[in-house]
């Protein structure tokens, strides 16, 4: 099967993660794309298993005479919460022209290459495209569609030789929680690698270091026609909290190592309101004093208003991968080189985001992510290119051929 038409399946799916629940994984809805994906590799007779985590292994024996690293191919599973995944209406666009394509008429919703100018590199290539109303899933279900490529591939080519490859699908990504329960004694493998990057070619082995932010402001409530001077409304004390926070730290407002404070959502009443955050920064040193600036908002709020009105939780989810990648270069070299015999250009980037690889690489499974052909993710103006994917796979091949050779 061509690694569009898996795609193009696997989007039917609605595997949406959602954050601040106690369930693990946070949908059950994933698990159905999950178990999908066990029969398929069932089909394909490579030995898997599935936890009550949701964590599918996939194991493939070396079929080479020598010792080689095992190596491991993951993806996620989970769509983000941040647009619907319900339902996906995706459409070809053959040989893409470079100019505007209306997703939506009735919405008036376009994909124009002056707002993305990575639409571009995308000329005369053919791209899958949203209707305007949902994401398209491209973040992971590419990851997924190559890596399960592959494993046909190397199941229908006994010839192909390769050492033993380890398949990792997992859940909850999107909310920070993808490897949460893993135990990567079960993954067994020496390095690895993450398919859940951009364009064709990236090899990105930095990402931010991590943390969640929960703020709860509390209110003075009363009737509004007596409030004068006894009505505290949280709501308005949560925007002073917002306001504390540094304007040159939102995400709209930086780009490239800079680091940032993202205020996800904000709910709230005169009693009470809750603002959630993301802490993003490469360097660790800089991540440590943006929680600091979270911290003496909450204390400028309490000294104003009293103590306990403003109450701060502060959460690590993952850190900086390159910290322990700089001792491990030989695999981002690997995947330089194999990008480069697919007449490819690599590209090296920090990601502006976080991906399992950070979380495995500190539990002892160094994992640099790559391209995989997808673009503006998390939102309906999200398009992946045939091209690019079918690229993707044949660079994960020559990985596979050159770790067999280590």
């Amino acid at each position: 099967m061509k690694v569009i038409e898996r795609f193009l399946n696997y989007i039917k799916f609605d595997t949406q993660s959602k954050a601040d629940v106690d369930e693990y994984p946070s949908t059950k809805k994933q698990l159905v794309l999950l178990n999908h994906l066990k029969d398929e590799l069932d089909n394909l007779g490579i030995l898997n298993s599935i936890d009550k985590y949701g964590y599918l292994i996939a194991r493939i024996p070396s079929n080479i005479d020598k010792e080689a690293p095992k190596l491991a191919l993951v993806a996620h599973v989970d769509t983000s919460p941040d647009a619907s995944g319900e339902n996906v209406k995706a459409r070809i666009i053959d040989n893409y022209n470079g100019k505007e394509i209306v997703l939506n008429e009735e919405h008036n919703i376009i994909l124009s290459p002056s707002i993305f100018p990575s639409l571009k590199n995308n000329i005369g290539q053919d791209i899958v495209v949203t209707d305007g109303t949902t994401l398209l899933g491209a973040d992971d279900k590419l990851g997924v569609a190559e890596i399960m490529t592959i494993a046909e591939y190397i199941v229908n080519t006994p010839e192909y030789k390769h050492g033993e490859l380890v398949l990792l699908f997992t859940p909850d990504e999107e909310v920070g929680n993808g490897t949460k329960y893993i135990d990567i004694k079960k993954v067994d493998a020496d390095f690895g690698y993450t398919l859940d990057g951009g364009t064709v070619g990236e090899v990105a082995y930095e990402n931010f270091n991590a943390a969640s932010a929960k703020v709860i402001i509390k209110g003075k409530s009363v009737h509004p026609g007596s409030a004068k001077n006894v009505m505290l409304h949280s709501v308005n004390v949560a925007y002073e909290f917002d306001r504390l926070l540094p304007d040159n730290k939102r995400p709209q407002n930086t780009e490239d190592y800079e680091g940032f404070n993202h205020l996800i959502s904000i709910n709230g009443s005169v009693e009470k309101s809750q603002l959630t955050y993301i802490i993003r920064n490469h360097n660790r040193g800089l991540f440590e004093d943006q929680k600091e600036e979270l911290i003496n908002s909450c204390e400028a709020i309490n000294k104003k208003y009293g103590d306990q009105t403003c109450i701060l939780e502060i959460q690590d989810q993952y850190f900086n991968m390159n910290e322990i990648l700089v001792n491990h270069r030989h695999i981002v070299n690997t995947a330089i080189e194999s990008i480069k015999e697919t007449n490819v250009e690599p590209i090296i980037e920090p990601i502006r985001g976080g991906t399992d690889g950070a979380r495995l690489t500190y539990l002892g499974l160094p994992c640099p992510n790559l391209g995989t052909g997808g673009y503006n993710f998390h939102g309906p103006y999200e398009y992946a290119s045939i091209q690019e994917m079918n690229i993707a796979v044949e660079i994960v091949k020559k990985i596979i051929t050159k770790t067999s050779q280590l």
